[in-house]
């Protein structure tokens, strides 16, 4: 596990079928697993969101977010219309924001899922790792 989570996400998760919660919390470790370093900023309405930056801005540097609803759990794109989108599984009509709809956590084994995650980081700006000098 890359970083526990958050005890207001657990919460929030609680009120969902297992099956779903799990489902997202095993969304969530894959984006961490590709962005260790991401910030999130964790939002409850009619929906729970987890929103992704490296800036802790998610609405204005966000790269992704992972909405849990009902039935499935949604792992959308902040900037998914500018996406390559070879497998033709981005979904969505609006300007800026395409997503995958997920029901099952067999459908997290999909390689194209990580291509995807790649390519919205990519779109926008990691931290800068500070090296340490040598003596």
């Amino acid at each position: 596990m890359i970083r526990p989570p958050d005890r207001q996400l657990l919460g929030y998760l609680a009120s969902y079928d297992p099956h779903i919660a799990n489902l997202s919390l095993a969304l969530r470790e894959i984006v961490l697993e590709e962005a260790p370093e991401a910030i999130e900023s964790i939002v409850k309405s009619y929906a729970v969101a987890i929103g992704f930056s490296f800036s802790g801005k998610p609405l204005k540097d966000g790269f992704c977010h992972v909405v849990t609803y009902a039935d499935h759990v949604n792992l959308g794109f902040n900037r998914g219309a500018q996406l390559p989108d070879p497998s033709g599984v981005l979904v969505g009509k609006g300007k800026s924001i395409r997503h995958i709809t997920l029901r099952d956590q067999s459908e997290l084994e999909q390689p194209f899922l990580r291509r995807y995650l790649q390519a919205a980081i990519d779109q926008v700006s990691r931290p800068q790792v500070k090296s340490k000098k040598r003596n």
